[in-house]
């Protein structure tokens, strides 16, 4: 397919020469095969342009301005399309032709179908994997049976340790009875002996009353 640029070499149009120079000039540097027909040395080129550029696409005068674009007998479009089609990075587009892979036209081509068809199934493989089901059950029930042991370890763990604290207490408490019943019999023995001595001394003096009567008795008698 050839790309035809409809311009006129002769225009007195400071205007529309820059726009065919602005046209001619972006399809060099996209490397593209073109054809510049000039309209105005050539009165078939004229009038071929004037007749296949579409009614809905004429100014209100019917008569076309160059440049004109046009991919072999397919009209394209005038210079304005052209500018916002360059704007839009859609040039390939506008010429009716494909994108070459990996320019930004073709990039965005993707992107666009991507989200008209939905994502490409090779841009999450990891979602087109499916797991079997007996995995997945086999997966569920080793978290539960680690869960289930964790808890049985917590359960032993506790009882240990509610035992030790019971042997603790247990173990201390003999020892303060046993405190307590020495005391007490540290206590009795202590006012035996007492008593003791108390009969002691009252045997002492009592000894002492006889011993005092027994002298005066005698010496009554004598």
């Amino acid at each position: 397919m050839v790309i035809k640029v409809f311009l006129a070499s002769s225009s007195g149009s400071t205007a529309i020469k820059k726009k065919q120079q602005d046209v001619v000039a972006f399809l060099e540097a996209l490397k593209l095969d073109y054809t510049q027909l000039d309209i105005a040395c050539n009165e078939e080129n004229r009038m071929w342009m004037r007749q296949n550029v579409p009614e809905e696409k004429k100014p209100t005068n019917g008569i076309p301005l160059p440049p004109q674009i046009f991919n072999e007998e397919q009209y394209c479009g005038d210079y304005d399309t052209f500018f916002d089609a360059k704007e839009d990075n859609s040039v390939y587009a506008f010429l009716g032709l494909p994108p070459p892979p990996g320019s930004k036209e073709a990039v965005q081509a993707d992107k666009e179908h991507i989200v008209q068809n939905g994502t490409h199934a090779a841009e999450n493989p990891d979602d087109s994997i499916e797991v079997p089901v007996e995995e997945r059950n086999g997966n569920a029930h080793g978290e539960e049976e680690q869960v289930e042991a964790a808890d049985e370890e917590e359960g032993e763990g506790g009882e240990a340790g509610d035992e030790a604290t019971e042997g603790e207490t247990a173990g201390d408490e003999p020892p303060a009875e046993e405190e307590g019943e020495e005391a007490v019999e540290e206590t009795d023995e202590a006012q035996v002996e007492e008593e003791e001595e108390q009969e002691e001394e009252e045997a002492e003096a009592q000894e002492g009353e006889e011993d005092d009567l027994e002298e005066t008795q005698e010496e009554e008698a004598e």
